[in-house]
């Protein structure tokens, strides 16, 4: 449960703000698992709603799936949709939003999900049932609307790829050479 809550903790290193904001969200995680855990929490999801939220400005719903490591860069202005998925050692500018599109008959759109190592720069918006790859890159004031794939740089609005990147390719450990044994 310990290193649970605080699995974010070295990926905002130096950072105050982000460390105290996803030590609350992992805490008000566990009212998103079933009706009786929300029951529970009511008076914590209270308090997690009008600090985080209210005072501190960052909208990021505790049912939201969040993965390991989440770093949130100058914290401010910060909307995530609650049904947007995030994926593992993702790094979020403020003044970013994740959303979802509302249809003129009052339907919604599927939410945004982020890859593995995503990092969005600030004023990132992105609308809509995006996906974006894993080892992505996007620039400061993009308005992405259509899937990025994986290892890219992307920027504008509308985003689009501006570079590819080399596949990050996990490193094998060095192997020892073998020693035969001499024969006698």
């Amino acid at each position: 449960m310990f290193s649970y809550i605080f699995q974010d903790w070295e990926a905002n290193k130096g950072n105050l703000k982000g460390r105290l904001v996803m030590v609350l969200f992992r805490l008000a995680r566990p009212a998103s698992l079933n009706r009786f855990f929300y029951v529970l929490y009511l008076p914590y999801l209270a308090f997690y709603k009008l600090l985080v939220e209210w005072f501190m400005c960052i909208e990021l719903p505790h049912w939201t799936t969040v993965g390991k490591g989440f770093y949130i860069g100058h914290g401010q202005a910060l909307v995530i949709n609650g049904c947007s998925v995030i994926g593992k050692n993702c790094y979020v500018r403020h003044c970013t939003t994740l959303g979802n599109i509302r249809h003129a008959d009052g339907s919604y759109s599927d939410s945004p999900i982020l890859g593995d190592n995503v990092e969005l720069g600030s004023n990132v918006c992105i609308i809509g049932g995006v996906r974006i790859g894993n080892n992505v890159k996007i620039g400061a004031g993009s308005v992405v609307v259509k899937d990025i794939p994986d290892n890219c740089i992307a920027v504008g609005n509308p985003a689009r790829v501006i570079k590819r990147l080399d596949a990050i390719v996990p490193e094998e450990p060095a192997r020892q050479p073998e020693v035969l044994a001499p024969t006698v």
